[in-house]
């Protein structure tokens, strides 16, 4: 039996494919840097919902129903925020998508996947003492998300980058929120029931998790002041260093690129540079600390180094940042929950017994 089922194949996708050792990752039929930067989020979640619903609108039509699930989420659940406005902000999130009907519609996908993007900012404006900010339907997914957290219009420049952000985390193979995901969709639970698996095991550290602490370490170094005595204290005392290694990758994450390509479009000469920059100086002060350290595995830097960094300059704090994971991913939960719902059949994996035996009497 492989522990944490490593190399066992609990499913076939057509969805996407991660490829660990070359350091690619394909989103049906397309490289992922083909589509980061180049395709909409709303032309990748068509892309990933393509063949799961009757009927799939065209790009232009998805948009506008993408956009109204927006004020349809936000006139369903915004009401009932502030009484989840004391909960952290990703379990008010959560606890919000829980009261979306459990369906099976296009309708129903389409309200999972404007939920993140609606609640998110609504929840950290009342946590700031500011009423929510109504969703603008005809607005593009990502320049809404941003306008409702800031109450102000947003630029395209602004908006590019969290859309590709969104596009470049939309899906990764069997992780672990998509099985959870898939294993709830295969009983028929319906969409939201299987959402709401995939958001219960993206909050944990070892997973969506990750890109906080990854703030945390960026402020902890440039209080210290030595990078690499710092980096080498946390590797002897037995701490992970937040951004590096990856369960399947065993060489860059190829989104790691990606979204490092959009950092440095959000560079100048302002805070955000000077931050930037510093990211920069640290992320190869680790990669050869790590190599010295740890010569027997390739720890690279991996997605959640600069979706710390694109997710700050965008706004957000980082106790909202799985928040915002999941307001990609919730595209590849939908697709996954379609394709077990299709094709699969219910997930009832077998368990080894190692516990002790009871006497027999004669």
């Amino acid at each position: 039996m492989a522990n944490g089922l490593d190399d066992v194949v609990a499913a076939e996708t057509s969805l996407s494919d991660v490829d660990g050792l070359g350091g690619h990752l394909t989103i049906r039929g397309h490289a992922l840097a083909q589509l980061a930067g180049r395709w909409s989020f709303v032309q990748v979640v068509r892309l990933l919902l393509d063949g799961f619903f009757e009927n799939l609108p065209d790009d232009a039509e998805l948009a506008a129903r993408l956009g109204e699930a927006r004020v349809d989420v936000f006139d369903r659940v915004v009401p009932a925020l502030p009484l989840l406005a004391p909960l952290e902000v990703y379990s008010a999130m959560r606890a919000g998508m829980a009261l979306l009907p459990d369906g099976e519609t296009l309708t129903d996908a389409l309200r999972l996947i404007a939920a993140p993007a609606v609640l998110t900012p609504a929840l950290l404006r009342l946590r700031r003492g500011e009423q929510p900010v109504a969703p603008y339907g005809k607005a593009d997914h990502a320049a809404d998300m941003l306008r409702m957290l800031n109450d102000e219009s947003v630029s395209p420049e602004l908006a590019k980058p969290l859309d590709t952000y969104l596009v470049t985390v939309c899906d990764h193979g069997l992780n672990a929120s998509t099985f959870a995901t898939r294993v709830v969709a295969s009983t028929q639970a319906g969409l939201t029931s299987s959402v709401l698996a995939g958001l219960g095991a993206l909050k944990g550290p070892l997973h969506g998790g990750a890109p906080g602490p990854v703030i945390e370490m960026l402020d902890a170094i440039a209080a210290h002041g030595d990078a690499a005595g710092w980096l080498r204290n946390e590797i002897a005392q037995g701490r992970r260093i937040m951004g590096f290694g990856h369960r399947i990758y065993r060489v860059r994450d190829p989104r790691a690129d990606v979204l490092k390509a959009v950092v440095r479009k959000l560079g100048g000469d302002g805070e955000t540079g000077r931050r930037l920059a510093f990211a920069e100086t640290i992320e190869q002060t680790a990669l050869e600390v790590l190599r010295i350290a740890k010569p027997q595995r390739s720890l690279q830097t991996n997605v959640e180094f600069y979706t710390a960094l694109v997710l700050e300059a965008a706004g957000f704090p980082p106790d909202a940042f799985s928040n915002v994971f999941a307001a990609g991913r919730v595209a590849g939960w939908v697709a996954h929950a379609r394709e077990q719902q299709t094709t699969g059949r219910l997930i009832r994996p077998q368990s080894r017994y190692v516990g002790p035996v009871p006497d027999l009497v004669a």
